[in-house]
Order: structure tokens, then C-alpha cells, then sequence
């Protein structure tokens, strides 16, 4: 094989990688993985791929918000700041997930913060792309309108915690909720760190570690080395 044909091979075997990690970003997510093998391929042309390091910004609030933003690999922390400068984590974001949705139907700037917690590869759709996808295949914009409603939902149940929950019980309802998505034994690994947590659940590290050992001493979880959590009593951590 000359050099031109092993350069010319290479290439190729990047190009394939490069659109295999595309197609695997897109079938991910939810709104998306319905549509068939040859709608898939439609929309992986139109993909971007972007690898971000631990704490690098995806993107900061007042930015122009032009594009959707499908994670791939790794976690991104959503948050916001109040006026006094304190975090106000939003919501963290998994593989499969996506942020910048509010960018499909109007021009407008991020109201967040998006940060990367490890590192991550990110897949970024142009909003005139995308609004021709949606033109295209409606059953895109049902699947995008029932996650903006399960996030209102989730927004709304936030609102509720903190005007009429004792820190302890928000922890507690956390836990279960955790425990549940899990849906396999009872325990599991907290999915953002102690800081994280407090800025989520409205309340500080250290009463977030307090209330934890007071939960471990009433006899209702465990502890466990690298945020891991054992529920000894699902039933006495909801009527908390």
C-alpha cells in the first residue's frame, strides 16, 4: 500500500469514527431515537462534535443561545447565579440529555450556566437545522414539548420543596428519588457531589453532611466510600 492510499485509509477510518460517534450521539436522546435509520443519518450530517475538560464552560449566561446541545460522553452541571453571586444548580445532565431547546423557537440569549463536570463530548445542532427537522418530522416537537413539560414539572416540585420542606425532608425525597431511578437494589451513588446537592436542594455542604449522619443515625441509610448510599428503610426515609 503506497503512502497515499494508507493516508487515504486513515482518513476514511477517522471519517467513519467521527460519523459513528455522531449517530450515536443522536440516537441517544429521546427526542430523537424513534425516528428511523435513514432520519438518523438526515440529522448526523447536520452534527457538530465538541470535547470539553473538567470545568470547561459549554456555554455562559447572556450568550446567544443558537443551538441545541446533546451530551454524549461524560456530565454537565446547569446552574445559575442569583444577584449575590451564590450557584443555583438547575439540573445535571447525563448522556442523553440536552440543554439549548429554548434556541429552537426563538432568538434568545442562555438564562444558565453550562459546565462541564468530567470530561465530556458534546453534540451541538444548529437551530436552522434543527427548525427544518422539526418542520420535517413533527413527532420531534411532541417529544421535545413533553420533556419541557416533564421540566416544568420538576421545576415546579423544586419551588414547592423549598417553601414548604425542612431540609431533611428534601434530602430524604432525594434519596428516595434516587433509589428509585436506580431500579435495581437499594443502593446507589449520589450523582453529584456534597456542594452540588446543597446549591440543588437550597441549603450549605456542611448541613447536607449533618443531616445525612442524622439520617444514618436514625437507622434509615448507610454511607458508603465514593458517594455511595445504602437506604436501610424506604418506608421510614419517606415519612420523614
Amino acid at each position: 500500500m503506497t503512502i497515499e492510499e494508507k493516508h487515504s485509509h486513515h482518513c476514511e477510518r477517522q471519517d467513519h469514527a467521527r460519523a459513528h460517534t455522531h449517530k450515536a450521539c443522536v440516537s441517544l436522546v429521546p427526542i430523537f431515537n424513534h425516528l428511523s435509520d435513514e432520519q438518523l443519518d438526515e440529522i448526523m450530517v447536520t452534527t457538530q462534535s465538541t470535547s470539553f475538560k473538567k470545568g470547561e464552560m459549554i456555554y455562559h449566561a447572556g450568550e446567544e443561545s443558537n443551538a441545541l446541545y446533546i451530551v454524549n460522553q461524560g456530565k454537565i452541571r446547569i446552574y445559575r447565579l442569583a444577584e449575590s453571586g451564590k450557584e443555583q444548580l438547575v439540573r445535571i445532565l447525563n448522556p442523553g440529555d440536552f440543554t439549548g431547546e429554548m434556541a429552537l423557537f426563538n432568538e434568545t440569549t442562555h438564562e444558565s450556566y453550562a459546565e462541564a463536570m468530567v470530561a465530556t463530548k458534546v453534540c451541538r445542532i444548529r437551530r436552522e437545522d434543527l427548525q427544518s427537522f422539526l418542520v420535517k418530522y413533527p413527532t420531534i416537537s411532541l417529544k421535545i414539548l413533553q420533556e419541557l413539560s416533564s421540566r416544568i414539572d420538576e421545576t415546579e416540585k423544586q419551588a414547592t420543596r423549598f417553601s414548604t420542606e425542612s431540609v431533611e425532608t428534601r434530602i430524604a425525597s432525594f434519596l428516595a428519588e434516587c433509589l428509585d431511578a436506580e431500579a435495581s437494589g437499594r443502593s446507589f451513588t449520589l450523582p453529584m457531589s456534597k456542594k452540588d446537592l446543597a446549591s440543588y436542594l437550597g441549603t450549605t455542604p456542611e448541613t447536607i453532611s449533618r443531616k445525612l449522619g442524622d439520617l444514618e443515625d436514625k437507622g434509615l441509610i448507610r454511607q458508603k466510600p465514593k458517594k455511595k448510599i445504602e437506604v436501610l428503610d424506604l418506608d421510614g426515609l419517606l415519612l420523614v
